[in-house]
């Protein structure tokens, strides 16, 4: 008879299906941001870098997340477009870590988020010059005051320079805590042709 710890609790298959499975339970358990990923980049010398984004939608074609291209994470993404993405759900005891090349989304697609957002949002968009020097917070409130006074009234103007990105995928990791530190692991690679196939790993 299976005991517990000999019963694999990630299945083969369709990663992208499990994933929403283990991102439809986070939704429920975490308490602050369950959108919330981890992204890894680097320059084209491999020097690498990592922050927290929020996913902001997801389907068989890739990850999205959005940014201002003149951060330092969108230079490198200029540089190098490979990434690695990770989430961790500490109420499951679970993470997902998805490797894969990024694309642009559309200027439709990036108009319609950036225009989902609260107003105030979108004005300290335009306002931020994100990841340049700053020499005081009052500044930046400054910069926000006179972006809100030239947009009084209208509707704000998405920058050119603020978009979304579609992380597309060639591989996904599931962890799933066990007891013991019998963790598992399942690892899902893209083959030729678009079909996945997958492997336990050593915990």
């Amino acid at each position: 008879m299976e005991s517990e710890q000999t019963r694999e609790v990630i299945p083969d298959g369709d990663p992208l299906a499990l994933f929403t499975a283990w991102y439809d339970e986070a939704r429920g358990t975490e308490p602050h941001d369950s959108n919330a990923m981890a992204l890894a980049t680097a320059t084209a010398g491999g020097i690498p870098s990592v922050r927290m984004v929020l996913l902001k939608g997801y389907g068989p074609e890739g990850f999205v997340f959005y940014t201002n291209g003149h951060s330092r994470k969108g230079h490198e993404i200029a540089e190098n477009p490979h990434v690695a993405l990770l989430f961790h759900w500490k109420s499951l005891r679970r993470q997902i870590r998805i490797e894969g090349a990024l694309e642009p989304v559309s200027a439709e697609e990036a108009d319609a988020y950036f225009h989902s957002r609260h107003r105030d949002s979108q004005l300290s968009a335009v306002a931020s010059d994100q990841s340049a020097p700053l020499d005081s917070r009052e500044t930046f409130l400054a910069r926000y005051e006179d972006v809100r006074a030239r947009f009084e009234g209208g509707e704000v103007e998405r920058p050119a320079h603020w978009g979304g990105y579609r992380v597309v995928p060639v591989a996904l990791e599931f962890w799933q805590d066990r007891p013991y530190r019998l963790h598992e692991r399942r690892r899902f690679v893209r083959e030729d042709g678009g079909a996945w196939s997958s492997s336990l790993l050593y915990p």
